[in-house]
């Protein structure tokens, strides 16, 4: 079979036994059934009154899920956008037209540059320029020292291709207070802004304080449908709702998305710590885990996770890894990485292991147990 179809295979046969698993780290909606996701919108009535007239191109509904999206940034206003790609192509879009340029300072792990097909030059006239590729986010000596002039720096917080890492609080105000320096105004790209607050130790509203404008992903950890929301100051969001029309983001009716964003922030959000708390017992029981089962080299990265998801890093070809994962899963019925396993270099695999409300379950023992397994399928013999 060309790789191509033993990797789809192998993909259909990873979604099918994770949803048939008795336990598992994290059940993610959207691998769920068509069925499952409408019985999300079964609590709609604890978050918005369902007699209310629904939306009409961003009114209603929607309206309501903008106003508590910037109450809890702390910011003026907010903007719905059906994706956060294009939410952020008109922020700084906006931006470039206040500052003068166009030129976006980025780390090249981002994920404009990484996931969008060159969408900020190829669509928004943006000129993506990279501070670094180093896998942390930009320090402040680099945005100080960078060799061209930029009218925005973007910062993903955290930043999911090195590990969904995040900077220290003093680094990310110093940061932050260097591209001020240089007459740039700073935009997050915080899709999963919502689970920093545990290692900043500050509040969403310190948080997005920092920056001139902030994304944040309505479906990432909110396991919302979709959707994202923009905030910011009053005029930009209004511009911004301007050029999301242009767009094509100025859906007819968005009701169904916001009203599973407002349950995410009523249900998710305030869980959001827990899981966070629990990443750091599963990431330590993991790696004693692997110590025990005889795994010659094995990295869980960050070593204390940072938010509730982080990477698991082994000395193996991706495809052996992640067969054994799967076939721990059928053998076992218990889903241990229930991610696909990518390839970082010869004889090197990297997955990225999420922790959600299932995951409280889990005790450390329960994860040392499951590492038993997956290394049983992944060395004959062990």
């Amino acid at each position: 079979m060309p790789d191509g179809g033993r990797h789809e295979n192998l993909r259909e046969r990873r979604i099918a036994a994770c949803r048939a698993a008795s336990r598992s780290l994290a059940r993610l909606g959207f691998l769920g059934t068509l069925r499952e996701r409408l019985a999300l919108l079964d609590a709609a009535g604890d978050v918005h009154d369902l007699d209310e007239r629904s939306d009409i191109y961003g009114d209603g509904v929607v309206e309501a899920l903008e106003e508590k999206v910037a109450t809890l940034l702390g910011t003026e206003a907010a903007a719905f956008f059906p994706t956060g790609t294009m939410a952020q192509q008109v922020a700084l879009r906006c931006w470039a037209g206040r500052t003068g340029s166009p030129t976006v300072a980025l780390h090249g792990l981002s994920h404009p540059e990484v996931h969008e097909r060159n969408a900020f030059s190829q669509v928004s006239g943006l000129r993506p320029v990279t501070v670094t590729a180093e896998p942390r986010l930009p320090t402040a000596a680099e945005i100080r020292d960078f060799d061209e002039p930029f009218g925005a720096l973007m910062l993903e917080l955290p930043l999911r291709e090195a590990g969904f890492v995040l900077p220290s609080w003093e680094e990310l105000t110093e940061v932050v207070e260097a591209a001020r320096e240089r007459d740039a105004v700073v935009h997050f790209d915080g899709a999963r802004l919502w689970e920093s607050t545990v290692h900043f130790g500050r509040s969403l509203e310190e948080i997005a304080g920092l920056a001139d404008s902030v994304y944040v992903s309505l479906y990432k950890s909110l396991d919302g449908l979709g959707g994202a929301v923009l905030a910011g100051p009053r005029g930009l969001v209004g511009e911004a709702k301007a050029w999301r029309h242009r767009y094509g983001g100025q859906l007819f009716q968005a009701f169904p998305d916001a009203l599973s964003a407002l349950i995410g922030l009523d249900r998710e959000l305030p869980r959001l710590p827990e899981y966070v708390a629990h990443a750091r017992v599963v990431a330590e029981a993991l790696r004693d885990g692997f110590a025990a089962a005889g795994v010659p080299w094995a990295r869980v990265h960050p070593e204390v996770p940072h938010t509730h998801d982080f990477q698991v890093w082994l000395p193996y070809d991706a495809d052996v890894a992640a067969e054994a994962a799967v076939r721990t899963v059928e053998e076992t019925g218990t889903a241990l990485f229930a991610n696909s396993w990518n390839p970082r270099g010869p004889g090197l695999a990297c997955t990225e292991v999420y922790v959600r409300a299932p995951g409280l379950e889990w005790t450390a023992e329960d994860v040392r147990t499951a590492v038993a397994a997956f290394v049983r399928r992944l060395i004959p013999g062990a």
